[in-house]
């Protein structure tokens, strides 16, 4: 007998449950929007999106909303109108049986900022593109380059959230230049040099060989010797004089991050520069001498040519 009161309440709740459901099913068909509700989910202090700008933008497609059937409302043609503006990363649509339609939209997050020639844009992880604008700013990461679809700017990103998650590589690294897809250039806080990481893979490795450069190389050779850093081949930095005349390396261990750099393959020979110098001295220094020979020698000739020529008046007398 109990069993069978349970198991009457429980077909009694579901047979409600499904009326329910089908009854509001039937006023939505007939429900009108009332109102417009518009939240901009991720809106902070440097929101760019605001709820009047959704509606307008929404206005300007030729979609108002006020005073129609829910059931005429189509939500998906809502979502892809929104999807096409560059200030909006997600769209969200409900209608309330309140006669509310909620519009939920989160504004773009930019992850980085591209300069192409005259162009300023920003970008988000998905690479949806967002004009910069006067109005508006966001302290990310600086890109310089020009991009493609076989090389997009989104390829660095790897690159990028290593070095913005780690506190000290984030404070030595300024932008990013990319002259193409194997000379990724990184410019350091550090002035008078460029950092050459090559592609974008292997940037852990990359990044210790830098780092041991800077501690037992750079203090030793100086922080004004070298304008290009290299660390794009494997197991080596390359170094390029300022003058650009040289070239010096040093191996790297990538098991033995704290490995002692060998100064030798860093010493460069300049004794052939300094005998060419040496060379130029002891010519300057002798010009002087060879002078003062060729002097010499033309005052005997000038001599022995005056005895000449009394002895012929003498004969010529007699």
């Amino acid at each position: 007998m109990k069993r069978l009161i349970q198991n009457t309440i429980l077909v009694v709740m579901a047979a409600a449950l499904i009326a329910g459901i089908f009854w509001a099913r039937y006023k939505s068909r007939g429900e009108v929007c009332t109102s417009v509700v518009v939240e901009v989910l991720n809106a902070d202090s440097t929101s760019f999106v605001t709820p009047e700008g959704v509606l307008s933008d929404l206005e300007h497609q030729g979609m108002k909303f006020k005073g129609k059937r829910m059931a005429d409302i189509n939500a998906s043609d809502i979502e892809k109108a929104l999807d096409h503006s560059p200030y909006l990363e997600a769209t969200d649509i409900v209608k309330c049986l309140d006669g509310r339609l909620l519009i939920r939209v989160s504004q773009l997050l930019p992850v980085m900022r591209v300069f192409d020639g005259d162009q300023s844009y920003y970008l988000n992880r998905a690479g949806k593109r967002m004009d910069a604008s006067i109005y508006y700013y966001s302290d990310v990461p600086v890109v310089q380059g020009h991009f493609t679809r076989q090389f997009p700017a989104t390829r660095l990103l790897p690159l990028i959230d290593y070095v913005e998650s780690d506190s000290l590589l984030h404070s030595l690294v300024t932008m990013y230049t990319v002259r193409d897809s194997n000379n990724i250039i990184i410019v350091p806080q550090i002035s008078g040099h460029v950092v050459n990481m090559g592609h974008v893979d292997g940037f852990k490795n990359k990044f210790a060989k830098l780092l041991l450069f800077y501690r037992e190389v750079m203090p030793k050779r100086g922080w004004n010797t070298f304008d290009t850093i290299s660390v794009k081949w494997d197991h080596q930095v390359v170094a390029t004089r300022r003058t650009k005349a040289v070239v010096q390396t040093f191996e790297y261990d990538p098991e033995d991050d704290e490995q002692a750099p060998d100064l030798e393959t860093m010493d460069v020979s300049v004794k052939k520069n300094d005998a060419g110098d040496d060379a130029k001295k002891a010519d300057a220094a002798a010009a002087p001498d060879d002078k003062s020979k060729k002097a010499d020698d033309g005052k005997k000739a000038s001599d022995k040519a005056k005895q000449q020529d009394d002895k012929s008046k003498n004969k010529k007398s007699n």
